[in-house]
């Protein structure tokens, strides 16, 4: 009763298999999968037919459900939010490949490659295009210049803004690049703290923390360390 509780199928306990969505089909599936206890939980996309608000209850109870019990589970998802919120450790795979494997901190903040880079992240990391190397940065560190404190070392870039959007607690902020990185789109997320006027149409001078700039060699987009001289 706890897992058809868990997933709202227990008005569907009564039903034949032929009178069930998909969705509701998928429920019964991860709900039957869970009152067996195995020694690991394989689960393939399971929240996918799910609406969003029940997706957003179902992983919750699902995480406690598993710290409850301590059972290894391998989550396969293609939904960033989901292996960013249940994983301990997340392999990104492309094409079979697994491109990085770290814990949800470390492929945020570390990613191996463009792709990751390009892949996690909701607006994604910016990513422009220099002679000798692809240059990256994370819209939530693209601030208004004298945001920074005036001790920290930061890159300066014109920034013209061609939209808002004001999403309460954000406003995203997109628009191109100046100088070196002329005409190459970007994105900037300004929290409610950071106030002042933005308009669009406008070029403003935007920073970058250098400690949160990433540099990937552009043949194999693979990451570097440092900025090639």
């Amino acid at each position: 009763e706890w897992a058809a509780s868990l997933f709202g199928i227990g008005h569907l306990l009564q039903r034949k298999p032929r009178q069930l969505s998909g969705g509701e089909r998928q429920r019964v599936a991860l709900a039957r999968a869970l009152v067996r206890e195995p020694a690991v939980f394989l689960l393939d996309e399971p929240l996918s037919n799910l609406d969003a608000q029940l997706r957003a209850s179902a992983r919750d109870e699902l995480q406690q459900f598993q710290r409850r019990i301590g059972t290894t589970t391998i989550y396969v998802t293609h939904d960033q939010v989901e292996a960013m919120g249940l994983g301990d450790r997340i392999a990104v795979m492309k094409a079979g490949t697994v491109r990085q494997i770290g814990t949800p901190q470390e492929i945020y903040d570390e990613p191996a490659d463009a792709f990751v880079a390009r892949f996690v992240g909701s607006p994604p990391m910016n990513l422009v295009e220099c002679r000798d190397y692809i240059l990256g940065f994370r819209p939530e560190h693209f601030l208004p210049k004298g945001t920074h404190n005036g001790d920290i070392k930061v890159a300066t870039f014109r920034f013209r803004v061609t939209r808002v959007e004001y999403l309460g607690a954000d406003r995203l902020l997109y628009g191109t690049l100046g100088g070196a990185f002329a005409d190459q789109k970007v994105i900037a997320r300004l929290p409610s703290a950071v106030s002042g006027r933005i308009d669009p149409g406008t070029i403003y001078e935007f920073t970058v923390e250098e400690r949160e700039l990433k540099f990937f060699a552009p043949s194999t987009e693979l990451r570097i360390p440092s900025r090639p001289l």
